[in-house]
């Protein structure tokens, strides 16, 4: 099955492309402002678990087409949720686990590296998902927003665990309780993306990465990228033993053996990526 194949049913709302190792998935609803609707939710999650057990993947780029990268989940279609249910009982939470949260943990969860390209507004969800991503970049015109508080409702998708984790608590819930815009200038400042560039450099920038994260040690990365995720939420003791099992575990990889080989060679060392 080809990843074209995992997002028919979106109607090309989601694109993905394999090539060179890298994966490539736009969402494409520039109409929309690149708002997510469930059916585009579950494209995603499908392809992002889809790399983390392809071995042809070695690095995943998330970016969307148009002015905006991605204005949340859709409204227009929660709306029409909220007209036609009927609650049960923890109905909505199973549903809120398992559409934005599980979307936000198939980033952080897969194993290869991901770089999301911001390009104007990411909002919601949309900013949650550049929030899991591992390396940012970011055009001058973006912006982040948690956007829950003015349609009256509670972050979610992760973001109460996100973003504390990222720029501290005081400075999350200023963004949560009011909803204003964050520049990209001062998420550069906050650590939340990598790198601010103008809009016409965004292309080349994200290529950088992706270049030199296509040639890496992918598992070595998947481990490194496990363990300081982990780190967050775990003691000294048990980051201490889970470091040394993931260095055990790759002590195992074709790339440790040649990064090793190189080194003691002086020559420039060829990755393949396990």
């Amino acid at each position: 099955m080809t990843y074209s194949d995992l997002v028919a049913e979106t109607e090309s709302a989601v694109l993905a492309e394999l090539s060179g190792g890298v994966l490539t998935i736009s969402i494409n609803r520039p109409a929309n402002g690149n708002a997510v609707r469930p059916v585009d939710r579950d494209a995603l999650i499908t392809l992002f678990r889809e790399a983390d057990v392809d071995h042809e993947v070695r690095v995943v780029v998330l970016r969307a087409n148009g002015r905006q990268f991605c204005g949340g989940a859709d409204v227009v279609k929660l709306a029409d949720g909220h007209a036609k249910n009927v609650k049960r009982t923890t109905d909505g939470m199973k549903k809120i686990m398992g559409g934005a949260q599980a979307l936000v943990a198939s980033v952080l969860d897969c194993s290869k590296p991901v770089v999301a390209a911001v390009q104007g507004a990411a909002a919601g969800v949309g900013a949650h998902l550049a929030y899991a991503a591992d390396l940012v970049v970011a055009t001058e015109n973006a912006f982040f927003a948690e956007s829950f508080v003015k349609r009256g409702l509670v972050v979610d998708g992760g973001g109460a665990y996100l973003l504390p984790r990222r720029i501290g608590m005081q400075k999350a819930k200023e963004m949560a309780f009011f909803g204003e815009r964050l520049s990209a200038a001062e998420a550069l400042d906050l650590g939340l993306v990598n790198k601010v560039v103008p809009a016409d450099e965004l292309d080349d920038e994200v290529a950088d990465y992706v270049g030199r994260l296509s040639g890496a040690p992918t598992s070595a990365i998947g481990l490194t990228k496990r363990l300081f995720n982990e780190s967050l939420d775990g003691d000294r003791a048990s980051a201490f033993t889970t470091e040394a099992m993931a260095q055990e575990i790759q002590s195992y990889a074709a790339d440790s053996r040649e990064g090793v080989r190189a080194f003691v060679e002086k020559r420039p060392a060829e990755f393949v990526g396990w």
